[in-house]
């Protein structure tokens, strides 16, 4: 839908600043997706660590002419001549509230999802059981913040019969401004989990702010099993009506009368308003249940009957709720999204992917499958389609499917092709000769997408690591919020980012505008310059031959003492290379590397003063022990050392020079010396290493079982007959060893493996290639995924039984085990 910005100026109440007429049919608020900026309002949102306001420039540079500010910026005629500036007191809530006019021009079904889990997987559930009768607008993946839910809400238009829209919060008065902005006729509270407690005083006062999504339904939808919910729902002022479910209650408006599970799905009956059902779900986990019957809740609520649910539920399709992105063959990169084909999802995975720094000038390609109930005419879908791929930067164009064929007019990509199936596809001489590409891969489920990922994918064994990019940022943000919004941070990627592979987490770090990313060595360095990274890169363990290295790629050398000082200036010098930016060490008491904080000071400053080859960009120092509170006074001393030591340095030079001594811990730990820097390691992959914990946890190593076979009682596995069995037994094996970086010590039943959730101890000695774990009494088969650490599994239990620290255990995965990365 379009708006014109005097519509727009009125809506949110703001003072508009220049007269220049456009329509208004996209929102921005963040300026890296800019795609269609004729038609773009960008909202300059303020935060702790960043201003939209700073990017106006750039986006008018991009063809950019309309902007909600809280500050008009100075000379505005002049620098902005045919800008519209509409000025408000708040971007944030000016976005919302323009979601919320635009959403008071539907009078239509409206469903909104609140819960701790599930939401995504019940929007998209109904979704596949809605669409056959009617177009659906939806929340884009997880949508579902104080931003995602207004730009969510956008999306809706004159062709959407029902929207479907998340609602997500993580702390106490969020709730309200999504529910005024959402509107829903039937609210739906999915559960009531962990998710978040920390900024509630219990459980009961989150249940209450999620309830506030209730307030003005028609209809609301809860479980009654769980008493917080209940007692919280029935102490609620609540006049619509309610609709229960429950296992155990007959008197539930739906009272789930039995449920059984079989090998590959389960058989759910149900009595809905006294009325009998049945269906079948090809699914048998307990979450996929309950997430089930609240789908069948809705479904029925909006008129489906009880025979069109059962044929549908049969049919219901796993969510895969993120992008993955692959390694391929013959030099590709593979980004997979065979999630839907939805204008809007393929919006998003664009965006993901012309935003993959890649400086190996590699083409993007974009294969897409028919897309289906859009509500548009195909001609006019195809040409958006054919419009945003050209607009993110999509230079080759592969369509599947009939209506695509049909309407290859539409699509004005210069290199294009169409082929009626995948199997046409995979045949082709364009498939076969697919090189030195980035691929999105998006299509309909139905389609069988999955033949070509595996076809392009890099043949690897069947042991990998996923690394989930949502989960770094998750706990990038999560240590930012100990910080000062001022405070600059570093990243640490060494050792191959602990073992989750730099360039992607360098990619993900630098989009989310960290300020220095650290490496070990040189090599490191131009690995992530050669991959498209621009930030800043500190070099913490540089060596002498690769002075010139370094030169060349712009990498920023810790030094540490006067004999690498010296040899570096001397290669500067030899360069023609002045006030290169170094990092200076300083040894409080770690006695590894390092400046005496005390002893060296005059020297080295009158070292540096006298050269101009390099100049101190920053000086640092390690705290020896800031996970734990036995080392306090240590560290005070440590700080002390360093505090005076650095402010001597700083006070030689006219410049800033950035101090730095907190780490991971550190950072939660002292907050009041977090000073111009801190630098994040070990809680960036997840791990607390103050209490040992998981915060997000990052990644997941996984195998698969190869075979199985019974073993006798008496008899041995593995190498040296180390293995005894003790009863007869179930023992499978598994493609991983020591080779891909599972610690022998953890065989002989001293660890264990999730098999299908259950723990399966490893039996005997575990080999190069192959481990052997005990299978006894779980129900699984050959091919079932086994789980070695990851989100049910945390890394510390494998580090805690090796006497060791999760740094080794993450660290020595080789590289030989393929990583996938995704994005939810």
């Amino acid at each position: 839908m379009i708006y014109t910005i005097e519509k727009v100026t009125t809506l949110i109440g703001a003072r508009r600043y220049g007269d220049r007429d456009c329509n208004v049919g996209f929102i921005l608020t963040d300026s890296r997706s800019l795609c269609f900026p004729e038609e773009t309002l960008f909202f300059a949102l303020k935060s702790e660590r960043n201003d939209g306001h700073n990017y106006i420039a750039e986006l008018y540079r991009r063809g950019v002419r309309n902007f909600v500010v809280s500050d008009v910026p100075n000379n505005f005629a002049s620098d902005y001549p045919d800008a519209n500036f509409l000025r408000v007191v708040n971007t944030l809530e000016a976005l919302q509230r323009l979601a919320e006019r635009h959403r008071d021009e539907f009078n239509i079904p409206i469903v909104g999802i609140t819960g701790s889990n599930g939401k995504t997987i019940v929007k998209e559930w109904l979704y596949q059981l809605l669409s056959d009768d009617m177009y659906v607008t939806r929340s884009p993946r997880s949508y579902n913040s104080q931003i995602g839910v207004p730009l969510s809400v956008w999306l809706l238009n004159k062709q959407t019969e029902i929207g479907i829209f998340e609602a997500g919060i993580s702390e106490p008065g969020e709730m309200l401004a999504l529910r005024d902005i959402i509107q829903p006729t039937i609210a739906v509270l999915t559960n009531l989990g962990s998710a978040h407690q920390e900024n509630f005083k219990s459980k009961e006062a989150k249940c209450r702010e999620k309830l506030i999504l209730f307030h003005d339904a028609k209809t609301i939808v809860y479980n009654m099993d769980d008493e917080i919910i209940n007692d919280t729902v029935e102490s609620y002022n609540y006049s619509g009506e309610k609709i229960t479910w429950s296992f155990k209650n007959p008197k539930a408006t739906m009272f789930i009368k039995s449920v059984e599970k079989r090998k590959n799905d389960t058989v759910i009956n149900y009595n809905f308003k006294d009325k009998e059902g049945k269906y079948i779900l090809p699914f048998i986990d307990e979450a996929s249940i309950s997430n089930s019957i609240i789908c069948a809740i809705v479904t029925l609520c909006l008129g489906v009957s009880t025979d069109v649910l059962s044929r549908r539920m049969a049919k219901l399709e796993p969510v895969a709720m993120r992008l993955e992105v692959k390694v391929g063959q013959h030099g590709c990169t593979l980004i997979n999204d065979s999630y839907n084909s939805d204008v809007n999802s393929l919006d998003i995975a664009l965006d993901f992917m012309n935003r993959r720094p890649d400086h190996k000038g590699r083409r993007h390609t974009l294969i897409l499958s028919d897309i289906f109930q859009s509500g548009e005419k195909p001609e006019n879908l195809y040409r958006d389609v054919s419009d945003l791929a050209y607009k993110r930067g999509v230079v080759k164009f592969i369509g599947v499917g009939p209506e695509l064929k049909a309407h290859a007019d539409q699509i004005q990509i210069p290199e294009k092709f169409f082929f009626s199936s995948v199997e046409q596809l995979i045949n082709s001489e364009v498939f076969r000769s697919l090189r030195d590409e980035v691929i999105l891969i998006k299509g309909a489920r139905q389609f069988g997408f999955d033949q070509i990922t595996e076809l392009l994918v890099q043949k690897v064994h069947e042991t990998i690591l996923e690394v989930n990019l949502n989960a770094v940022v998750k706990n990038l943000n999560w240590y930012r919020s100990f910080m000062k919004p001022e405070t600059k941070l570093v990243c640490m990627i060494k050792a191959n980012a602990y073992g989750a592979g730099s360039v992607e987490i360098a990619k993900t770090l630098q989009d989310h505008r960290v300020d220095y990313l650290a490496v070990a060595v040189a090599d490191e360095g131009v690995t992530l310059r050669r991959n498209g990274i621009t930030s800043n890169i500190m070099i913490m363990n540089p060596e002498m031959t690769a002075f010139k290295t370094m030169f060349d790629y712009e990498l920023e050398p810790e030094v540490y003492s006067f004999r690498l000082l010296e040899a570096l200036i001397k290669a500067a010098e030899k360069e023609g290379i002045t006030d290169f930016p170094v990092h200076i060490k300083l040894d409080t008491g770690m006695h590894r590397l390092g400046f005496d904080p005390i002893n060296d000071m005059d020297k080295l400053i009158d070292r540096l003063k006298h050269q101009n080859a390099v100049i101190p960009r920053s000086v640092f120092s390690h705290f020896v022990g800031s996970d734990s509170d036995d080392f306090d006074d240590f560290s005070a001393n440590q700080f002390a050392l360093f505090d005076a030591g650095s402010k001597k340095l700083q006070a030689a030079f006219d410049h800033k020079i950035l101090r730095h001594i907190d780490n991971s811990a550190g950072i939660e730990h002292f907050p009041e010396r977090q000073l111009d820097m801190c630098r994040l390691g070990l809680g960036l992959y997840g791990i607390n290493s103050r209490n040992n914990e998981i915060i997000n946890n990052v990644s997941t190593l996984k195998t698969t079982i190869l075979q199985m076979r019974h073993i006798p009682v008496g008899d041995t596995v593995g190498y040296s007959r180390k293995g005894t069995i003790e009863h007869d037994s179930v023992i499978a094996a598994i493609p991983i060893g020591y080779a891909d970086g599972l610690n022998r010590h953890l065989g002989n039943r001293h660890c264990y493996c999730l098999v299908n959730g259950q723990k399966a101890e490893y039996v005997g000695n575990i080999c190069m290639d192959v481990a052997m774990i005990d299978v006894t009494g779980i129900d699984c088969k050959e091919g079932d995924t086994v789980e070695i650490f990851g989100d049910h599994l945390p890394v510390t239990v494998l580090s805690d039984v090796l006497d060791t620290i999760p740094y080794e255990v993450l660290t020595n995965i080789s590289d030989r085990v393929k990583r996938i990365y995704f994005q939810d």
